[in-house]
């Protein structure tokens, strides 16, 4: 795996992503979306969502088993983040040189200059947001130069807004972070949209697992990446997670993501 140098971030602070026209954006609303490592305190809001997405739910105990080994595994959860009902409103005057950047936000990022819009917020700005309810969580297994891609759900009252892109590219993040090389998953034959979201990322089919899932005996296809290490993918990462930061309107970081580096390359 490459030696990643570090590099200054693509994005600044009040940088403002624009509004793509067909997509239905939260930001009035002041919902952030946020990845976050998943904890034992998560895995029954974890369990609730599993077994609205998939036919087997793996038990509780199998994620807490698997929390308990971060070095061969990564999981993570996906929040919507929501104003505190206390919290003042981001506008309260029209926009002036020194608040005009940020007038159109209606919840700050505590993330992104704390000072800055703690004044905007006043005494609400402490504890402006809640910990809200999790719409979906992924995670995968780690080994040698390869990470496999276990599980990706996402709330079904949810979809359809981005969220489980955003979570494949939290794995493709961890998997540049721990320098592997490769990630590969299984995946239902008659599930096509998620299919062309992996084919969307790079992933190919090698093989077929038969009656993988048990049930209904359904075979698996079995994906691969192209190899992390190649400037070229790692490039296509890039510009498709620079478009997916555009969908959503935030920055990298605010979603819980690593920094944008140039040339798809992580510090």
């Amino acid at each position: 795996m490459l030696t990643f140098r570090p590099a200054v971030a693509k994005y600044p602070p009040v940088a403002r992503y624009p509004r793509t026209p067909d997509w239905a954006s939260s930001r009035q609303e002041g919902i952030v979306y946020r990845i976050e490592p998943m904890t034992t305190a998560d895995v029954p809001e974890v369990g609730r969502i599993e077994r609205r997405c998939f036919a087997n739910p793996w038990p509780a105990s199998a994620y807490r088993r698997e929390l308990q080994v971060p070095a061969q595994n990564y999981y993570v959860v996906l929040r919507e983040i929501v104003p505190h009902p206390l919290a003042e409103p981001a506008v309260t005057s029209p926009p002036t040189e020194e608040n005009g950047s940020h007038s159109e936000r209606s919840l700050p990022r505590r993330t992104l200059l704390p000072l800055a819009l703690g004044r905007k917020l006043g005494r609400a700005a402490e504890g402006a947001v809640d910990a809200s309810p999790i719409l979906g969580f992924a995670g995968m297994w780690l080994a040698f130069d390869e990470a496999h891609l276990t599980t990706i759900g996402v709330d079904p009252d949810h979809r359809g807004r981005g969220l489980g892109e955003l979570l494949l590219v939290a794995m493709f993040d961890e998997a540049f972070r721990r320098h592997t090389n490769w990630l590969t998953l299984e995946v239902r034959v008659s599930n096509g949209p998620a299919q062309t979201l992996y084919q969307k990322y790079g992933f190919h089919e090698q093989g077929r697992r038969k009656r993988y899932y048990s049930d209904n005996n359904e075979d698996a296809l079995i994906m691969w990446s192209e190899p992390l290490s190649d400037p070229a993918f790692q490039g296509q990462i890039e510009r498709l997670r620079d478009q997916l930061c555009v969908r959503l309107e935030a920055h990298p970081g605010e979603l819980g993501l690593s920094p944008a580096l140039p040339n798809g390359r992580r510090p």
